[in-house]
């Protein structure tokens, strides 16, 4: 089993559900860091020291820090923990279940298991620590098919394109002449409608309004 594992989770420590799910798992030494800054630093002091971490279990959200934080989610921890340890091992446990957060984290900064936090996230927690000690990669099975090949969302260059414009405040008639005007196919305004509606739902936004949002925050625009 893992020998030195770090928890990165803004809960309280002592009522922490990774704390509790990996108690009884024989791993001698177990560290915690409420703030994704504080969690980077512990592992480069371990690894600066020669006694790196073996594992990483984070979650992804970490909400009302009293500082300013340079790293402020699970995501830039991970991409920054990958650079300085591309060897270490990450579990990523929490309540997102967007397929495209997860294909991101899995495909891109190739985490090692991705445990939703659900009424079972403590025991799949367990279980995935488990598999990737044996070199297994987890991800709850009600989430799976996120990364399944024939259901998974790929975002395009395409789908940037009318992202773009469609947060600079155009509507649909007005992409389509823009993408006409680009030599982009397909550039009719059905076909715009009919892409706008599937990140809609892949996005599980509402409105344009909240699409813009909630892709904003993922870097895409």
């Amino acid at each position: 089993m893992f020998k030195k594992v770090l928890i990165a989770e803004d809960a309280d420590f002592m009522s922490s559900g990774i704390k509790v799910a990996l108690e009884n798992m024989q791993i001698p030494n177990v560290e915690y860091a409420q703030y994704c800054d504080e969690a980077f630093l512990k592992l480069k002091k371990a690894w600066l020291e020669k006694e790196p971490f073996d594992l990483l279990v984070s979650d992804l959200s970490f909400k009302d820090n009293i500082h300013e934080q340079r790293l402020e989610s699970g995501e830039a921890l991970i991409a920054e923990a990958k650079k300085l340890q591309p060897t270490l091992k990450t579990v990523v446990f929490s309540v997102e279940d967007k397929p495209y957060r997860i294909q991101q984290l899995c495909n891109e900064l190739e985490v090692n298991a991705y445990v939703w936090k659900s009424n079972h996230g403590q025991r799949e927690l367990k279980k995935a620590v488990q598999s990737v000690f044996n070199g297994e990669f987890f991800i709850t099975p009600q989430l799976a098919h996120a990364l399944r090949d024939k259901e998974a969302f790929e975002v395009t260059d395409y789908d940037v394109f009318l992202l773009k414009h469609l947060a600079e405040g155009l509507d649909q008639k007005e992409i389509s002449e823009a993408l006409k005007e680009s030599d982009i196919k397909p550039s009719s305004i059905s076909s715009v409608e009919k892409r706008l509606k599937l990140l809609k739902e892949n996005f599980n936004a509402n409105n344009p309004t909240q699409l813009i949002a909630i892709t904003k925050d993922f870097g895409l625009i």
